[in-house]
C-alpha cells in the first residue's frame, strides 16, 4: 500500500512521489493530466495538508477532474491506490474471466477494470471471450487463437473494452465508412451515356447549324442525395457506447465521397444539443471536447419524449429536408410519458425517409420490449438495430440503404403482439 503520513509535504518526499504515481495511473486510465496539474496537486496537498483522507480526495479531484465523465474513473483509482489496503488483490480479482450468466456489468466495473489497467501498467492478461454458462466454474479456453486480436476487438462489447482496447477500437471505426446510394430525382442533367433525348438542347444546337441537327443530346436522372440526422442519447445508461459512436460518427461527417449531402448530429439526455459545427472540426479529439464542452447533461438522467418534441418542433423543418435518414441511438430507458414519446416518434418517422434505431441492449440475448419506453418507440422505426461494437456498425454500413432492411423489428414486434394478447 502505497506510503503516506499526516505531514507537511516538503518534510514528506515520499507523499510527492505516490502523487506523481497516482497521477500517472489517472493518465493510463485516460485522464488528459499533465506535469502542470501533478505540480498543483503536490502544492494543493502542501497547502490543504493531509490530515483528513477526505479532504486529501476533493483536493486531488480538483486538481485532476475537469468534466463529469472523469469522475468514475477518478474515484475507482483513488479508491484502488489511496483507500483499500488490499487493492493489488482486488485488481488481480477483476482479471478472472467473465461467466456469461453475468450479464448486467454497467459502468462501474468497466470503470474499475480500466482503473486497475492503469495501477498494473499493461500487464493485464486478455480475458477471453464468452464463458462456461453451466453451474460449475470450470472455464476452457481455446488455446489455438485462431481468431487475430483485431477480429475479436470487432466483436467485443464496446463496454467491456479496457483502456487500449477503446483506443484500438475507435482507430478501427475511423477508418468505417458510412456509404449512401442516392435518391431518385425528376430532375435531370446532361450525360452522352443517358438513355433519353434531351429535345430542348438539341434544339438549341441545331439554330446554331441553320436548322441542320447533327448531333442528339441525351440525359439521365440527376442524383440527389439524402441528409443524414443523428440523435445520440448521452445519458448515464448509455454514455460509453454514446463517445465511442461519436468517433464513428465524426468520421463520417468528415469522410469525402460517402454521398451524404450533410450530416446533422443532435445529443440527448435531459435537453437537446446541437453538435454539428463540433464534429466538422478535423481533429476528432478537439471536436469531441468541443461537443462535451456545449452538451452539459452528459451521464444524466433520459427525457427521450421532451428531447424528441424538441428536436421535432426547433429542428425537424431546417435539417430534414427530402429524403433524410434519421439514426436514434439510445437504449429507450425513459420515465417520462409514454404516450407523448409515441406520438413524438411517429412524427419523427413520418418527416423522415428511414428512421433507424441504434439499441446496445440488443446485446444481451433474450432480449424483450418491456420497458414503456421501447414498447411505445418500437412501432414507429422501420429498422430496429444492435450498436453495441465494430461488427454491429459495420452491419449498418452495409443495410443502411437498403429499404427492406428492417433489423430485429419483427422478432420484437411478435413479442409485443404476444404480450398484448
Amino acid at each position: 500500500m502505497p506510503e503516506y503520513a499526516p505531514l507537511d509535504l516538503p518534510e514528506n518526499p515520499k507523499l510527492a512521489q505516490n502523487i506523481i504515481h497516482f497521477a500517472r495511473a489517472l493518465r493510463k486510465a485516460g485522464l488528459p493530466i499533465g506535469p502542470g496539474r501533478v505540480i498543483e496537486a503536490i502544492r494543493a496537498v502542501a497547502a490543504a495538508g493531509f490530515t483528513s483522507r477526505t479532504d486529501f480526495y476533493w483536493t486531488l479531484h480538483a486538481c485532476f477532474v475537469n468534466r463529469p465523465e472523469q469522475r468514475l474513473i477518478f474515484a475507482q483509482v483513488f479508491r484502488l491506490y489511496w483507500r483499500d489496503p488490499r487493492y493489488l488483490e482486488h485488481m488481480m480479482a477483476m482479471l478472472l474471466p467473465a461467466i456469461r450468466g453475468v450479464q448486467e456489468e454497467r459502468a462501474a466495473e468497466a470503470g474499475e477494470r480500466r482503473a486497475a489497467e492503469a495501477l498494473l501498467d499493461g500487464m493485464l492478461p486478455e480475458i477471453p471471450e464468452g464463458g462456461d454458462d453451466t453451474e460449475g466454474t470450470e472455464i476452457e479456453i481455446d488455446a489455438s487463437l485462431t481468431m487475430s486480436s483485431e477480429e475479436r476487438l470487432r466483436t467485443l462489447d464496446f463496454e467491456q473494452m479496457s483502456t487500449e482496447e477503446i483506443a484500438r477500437a475507435k482507430r478501427m471505426l475511423a477508418r468505417l465508412s458510412l456509404p449512401v446510394k442516392p435518391i431518385p430525382s425528376r430532375r435531370r442533367q446532361a450525360s452522352h451515356l443517358g438513355h433519353r433525348y434531351d429535345l430542348r438542347r438539341s434544339l438549341r444546337a441545331a439554330m446554331r447549324t441553320g436548322g441542320e441537327m447533327r448531333d442528339l443530346h441525351r440525359q439521365e436522372p440527376r442524383p440527389r442525395w439524402p441528409n443524414l440526422i443523428v440523435l445520440c442519447d448521452i445519458s448515464g445508461s448509455m454514455s460509453q457506447y454514446s463517445r465511442v459512436i461519436l468517433h464513428f460518427l465524426h468520421a463520417v461527417s468528415n469522410a469525402k465521397g460517402q454521398g451524404w449531402a450533410k450530416v446533422h448530429a443532435f445529443t440527448f439526455g435531459t435537453r437537446l444539443t446541437n453538435i454539428t459545427r463540433h464534429l466538422a472540426q478535423r481533429d476528432v479529439d478537439a471536436a469531441l471536447a468541443a461537443a462535451g464542452a456545449q452538451a452539459q447533461d452528459w451521464e444524466g438522467g433520459t427525457r427521450i419524449g421532451a428531447c424528441l418534441h424538441a428536436f421535432n418542433r426547433d429542428w425537424s423543418r431546417r435539417v430534414m429536408g427530402q429524403g433524410a435518414v434519421v439514426l436514434l441511438i439510445t437504449d429507450g430507458l425513459d420515465r417520462d410519458d409514454p404516450d407523448q414519446l409515441e406520438r413524438e416518434m411517429e412524427r419523427l418517422q413520418l418527416s423522415s425517409r428511414r428512421l433507424i434505431w441504434i439499441n446496445p441492449l440488443l446485446r444481451w440475448d433474450g432480449f424483450a420490449p418491456k420497458a414503456r419506453g421501447i414498447a411505445a418507440m418500437l412501432p414507429h422505426v422501420d429498422s430496429f438495430r444492435a450498436g453495441h461494437s465494430i461488427a454491429s456498425l459495420e452491419e449498418l454500413a452495409e443495410v443502411i440503404s437498403r429499404p427492406e432492411d428492417i433489423g430485429e423489428k419483427a422478432r420484437l414486434m411478435a413479442m409485443l403482439g404476444d404480450d398484448g394478447a
